[in-house]
Protein backbone atom coordinates (compact mmCIF):
# COMPACT_ATOMS: atom_id res chain seq x y z
CA UNK A 1 0.00 0.00 0.00
CA UNK A 2 1.54 3.14 -0.97
CA UNK A 3 1.75 6.55 1.37
CA UNK A 4 -1.81 7.66 2.47
CA UNK A 5 -2.78 11.22 0.70
CA UNK A 6 -3.12 13.79 4.29
CA UNK A 7 -5.67 16.52 4.85
CA UNK A 8 -4.41 19.79 5.94
CA UNK A 9 -5.88 19.19 9.73
CA UNK A 10 -4.23 15.57 9.03
CA UNK A 11 -0.64 16.82 8.40
CA UNK A 12 -0.97 19.05 11.82
CA UNK A 13 -1.67 16.50 13.44
CA UNK A 14 1.21 14.53 12.19
CA UNK A 15 3.02 17.46 12.83
CA UNK A 16 2.87 17.20 16.40
CA UNK A 17 3.15 13.89 16.73
CA UNK A 18 6.78 14.19 14.88
CA UNK A 19 7.95 17.28 16.99
CA UNK A 20 6.87 16.11 20.30
CA UNK A 21 6.65 12.33 19.95
CA UNK A 22 3.84 9.81 20.99
CA UNK A 23 0.95 11.88 21.89
CA UNK A 24 -2.77 10.99 23.31
CA UNK A 25 -5.78 12.76 21.57
CA UNK A 26 -5.62 15.34 24.31
CA UNK A 27 -1.99 16.00 23.87
CA UNK A 28 -2.20 16.22 19.98
CA UNK A 29 -4.93 19.04 20.62
CA UNK A 30 -3.21 20.53 22.99
CA UNK A 31 0.01 21.43 20.93
CA UNK A 32 -2.65 23.35 18.70
CA UNK A 33 -2.67 27.08 19.21
CA UNK A 34 -5.66 28.05 21.59
CA UNK A 35 -6.72 30.27 19.31
CA UNK A 36 -8.56 28.62 16.96
CA UNK A 37 -8.03 25.13 18.34
CA UNK A 38 -9.70 21.88 16.70
CA UNK A 39 -12.57 20.58 19.01
CA UNK A 40 -11.34 17.60 20.99
CA UNK A 41 -13.86 15.15 18.84
CA UNK A 42 -12.84 16.80 15.62
CA UNK A 43 -8.52 15.60 16.93
CA UNK A 44 -10.33 12.36 17.62
CA UNK A 45 -11.92 11.51 14.20
CA UNK A 46 -9.26 12.80 12.66
CA UNK A 47 -6.43 10.52 14.42
CA UNK A 48 -8.60 7.71 14.02
CA UNK A 49 -9.13 8.31 10.17
CA UNK A 50 -5.52 8.82 10.50
CA UNK A 51 -5.18 5.33 12.18
CA UNK A 52 -6.94 3.65 9.32
CA UNK A 53 -4.92 5.00 6.77
CA UNK A 54 -2.04 3.35 8.35
CA UNK A 55 -0.41 6.66 9.19
CA UNK A 56 -0.04 6.41 12.65
CA UNK A 57 -0.77 3.36 15.48
CA UNK A 58 -1.74 3.04 19.14
CA UNK A 59 1.46 2.30 20.69
CA UNK A 60 0.09 1.94 24.01
CA UNK A 61 -2.94 2.62 26.64
CA UNK A 62 -2.23 4.69 29.46
CA UNK A 63 -5.52 4.83 31.79
CA UNK A 64 -8.20 5.49 29.50
CA UNK A 65 -5.86 7.73 27.25
CA UNK A 66 -4.51 5.90 24.07
CA UNK A 67 -0.98 6.92 22.98
CA UNK A 68 -0.69 7.73 19.25
CA UNK A 69 2.70 7.36 17.27
CA UNK A 70 3.70 8.03 13.48
CA UNK A 71 4.44 4.90 10.60
CA UNK A 72 4.53 7.65 8.25
CA UNK A 73 7.96 10.21 8.58
CA UNK A 74 8.25 13.61 7.53
CA UNK A 75 10.43 12.96 4.86
CA UNK A 76 7.76 10.41 2.82
CA UNK A 77 5.03 12.79 3.89
CA UNK A 78 6.87 16.08 2.29
CA UNK A 79 7.60 13.63 -0.80
CA UNK A 80 4.00 12.84 -1.20
CA UNK A 81 2.68 16.36 -0.97
CA UNK A 82 5.52 17.53 -3.64
CA UNK A 83 4.58 14.80 -5.80
CA UNK A 84 1.20 15.71 -5.86
CA UNK A 85 1.68 19.28 -6.41
CA UNK A 86 3.92 18.32 -9.26
CA UNK A 87 1.08 15.98 -10.49
CA UNK A 88 -1.05 18.90 -10.87
CA UNK A 89 1.61 20.80 -13.39
CA UNK A 90 1.58 17.66 -15.23
CA UNK A 91 4.63 16.30 -13.51
CA UNK A 92 6.88 19.96 -14.36
CA UNK A 93 8.79 21.66 -12.17
CA UNK A 94 9.58 24.80 -14.17
CA UNK A 95 6.47 26.99 -13.15
CA UNK A 96 6.98 26.07 -9.03
CA UNK A 97 10.79 26.91 -9.55
CA UNK A 98 9.65 30.18 -11.48
CA UNK A 99 7.10 30.96 -8.22
CA UNK A 100 9.65 30.46 -5.57
CA UNK A 101 12.23 32.46 -7.74
CA UNK A 102 9.94 35.11 -8.20
CA UNK A 103 8.79 34.90 -4.61
CA UNK A 104 12.26 35.33 -2.99
CA UNK A 105 11.82 32.10 -1.26
CA UNK A 106 14.72 29.86 -3.13
CA UNK A 107 18.22 31.72 -2.47
CA UNK A 108 21.01 31.35 -4.10
CA UNK A 109 22.02 28.72 -1.21
CA UNK A 110 19.49 26.63 -2.61
CA UNK A 111 20.02 26.40 -5.95
CA UNK A 112 23.44 25.50 -5.02
CA UNK A 113 22.80 22.86 -3.09
CA UNK A 114 20.21 21.53 -5.65
CA UNK A 115 22.91 21.81 -8.18
CA UNK A 116 25.37 20.12 -5.86
CA UNK A 117 22.39 16.71 -5.34
CA UNK A 118 22.08 17.15 -9.37
CA UNK A 119 25.34 16.39 -9.38
CA UNK A 120 25.62 13.25 -7.27
CA UNK A 121 23.25 12.05 -8.51
CA UNK A 122 24.23 12.35 -12.30
CA UNK A 123 27.25 10.61 -11.09
CA UNK A 124 25.40 7.53 -9.39
CA UNK A 125 23.99 6.85 -12.52
CA UNK A 126 27.45 7.18 -14.09
CA UNK A 127 28.59 4.75 -11.81
CA UNK A 128 31.53 7.14 -10.67
CA UNK A 129 30.57 6.87 -7.55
Amino acid sequence: MGLPKLSKLEMRIMNALWERGDLSIREIQEAFPARGRPAYTTIQTTVYRLEQKGAVLRAKKVGNAHIFKPVVSRAAAQRRLIDDLLGFFGGRSQPIMAHLVESGRLTLDDVREAERTLEELASRKDGNV
